[in-house]
């Protein structure tokens, strides 16, 4: 529908900028009847200039009106993911805060170290060894060392065994995946 209107729009807008022209030769006829064909072509070119700029005017006029709109539109598209990303948000962190806490608590099973536990939070979260040797502010051969002996206790291979620990009740059970 967007298109048809200005589709009309453009051609009111061309017969109206066509009746002004002819209007304006009309009254230039009717003010000096002896006006030769050449000289009033001149003075009907005379008017180019007023009519491009009036039309440039009204193409700017409706492009900001336009861009306006679109602009209240993106606001209010943000607004609403805004809003739908404080809802996530704070539904997550119920559900983050309870997979915490159950974390901790798998952690206490094994009874993990204080350093372990820090250790395999940061190995959980995807930091590398030397990543976390840096957060924890010590050598890569000590977060290797609490790695193994964390590994070890809660009976799993590697980083890769200890995440799949956590993440396997998460996911979908594969029967249940198509």
């Amino acid at each position: 529908m967007d298109g048809w209107v200005d589709r009309r729009t453009g051609w009111w807008a061309s017969l109206s900028v066509a009746a002004g022209i002819l209007a304006f030769v009309g009254l230039e006829l009717y003010e000096t009847p002896t006006l030769t064909p050449l000289a009033l072509l001149l003075e009907a070119v005379e008017l180019v200039p007023i009519v491009l700029l009036s039309v440039g005017f009204v193409l700017l006029f409706r492009i900001t009106l336009r861009q306006r709109d679109d602009q209240l539109a993106v606001i209010r598209d943000l607004e609403v993911a805004r809003v739908e990303g404080q809802r996530w948000r704070s539904e997550a962190r119920t559900l983050l805060n309870g997979l915490g806490e159950a974390i901790d608590q798998q952690f206490s099973r094994w009874n993990l170290t204080e350093a372990e536990r820090e250790v395999a939070l940061l190995l959980l979260k995807g930091l590398s060894v030397k990543e976390a040797a840096q957060v924890r502010a010590t050598s890569e051969r000590t977060i290797r060392a609490q790695a193994r002996s964390l590994y070890a206790k809660a009976g799993v291979s590697g980083r890769a065994a200890l995440s799949a620990f956590f993440l396997e009740d998460l996911l979908a059970p594969i029967e249940n995946v198509r």
